[in-house]
């Protein structure tokens, strides 16, 4: 069964789909034209050793972000083989 979690929950290697983006105004624009929207997949590519900063491949393109934006963001994280 899938999970519910926070983007930044994911750890590297593990797909998301985006469930909702808890973000306002010109940062959830931002991600919104980055791809970001409700049921995309995302997979997180590389998390730095702090935690407070990730890579993620949205769309066939690679964006970094920070912590405190992808902890607003929710995705159902796939299980292997889902």
């Amino acid at each position: 069964m899938n999970e519910l979690c926070l983007l930044s929950q994911l750890s590297e290697g593990e797909i998301g789909i985006v469930n909702a983006i808890n973000v306002t105004g010109s940062m959830r624009r931002r991600l919104q034209d980055l791809g970001l929207i409700r049921e995309t997949e995302i997979k997180c590519l590389f998390r730095n050793v702090k935690g407070n900063l990730g890579a993620y491949n949205i769309r066939d393109a690679v964006i970094a972000l920070r912590n405190s934006d992808t902890s607003r963001i929710e995705v159902i994280r796939k299980k292997n083989g889902a």
